[in-house]
């Protein structure tokens, strides 16, 4: 499905059942966690089952928060659980 560039993006944040933190961009977050959820997502959560949707921020189009997705998931482990205890305050979260 083809989006405009006006078409918000969320950057989502998914706790894994080892937790690990996996990160991943999406227009419909609820979607793309159920995807997850049912193993048909990314690789990554087929192997590390989803446990919990951490986060989700919205951003306004698909660069922007392709460009937060490369910054996020450079941040060690601990910078990532606190920048999402963080987000969670902020005006732009959606929690879903």
């Amino acid at each position: 499905m083809a989006h405009s560039d006006d078409t918000p993006w969320f950057l989502y944040m998914i706790e894994c059942d080892n937790g690990s933190i996996y990160t991943g961009i999406a227009v419909d977050v609820a979607s793309r966690f159920q995807a997850h959820m049912s193993g048909k997502g990314a690789k990554y959560t087929r192997a590390h089952k989803p446990r919990e949707l951490l986060l989700a921020v919205r951003y306004p189009n698909r660069s922007i928060a392709s460009k937060a997705e490369y910054e996020f998931k450079k941040l060690p482990a601990k910078q990532k659980r606190m920048w999402i205890a963080k987000g969670i305050e902020l005006a732009e979260v959606q929690h879903i």
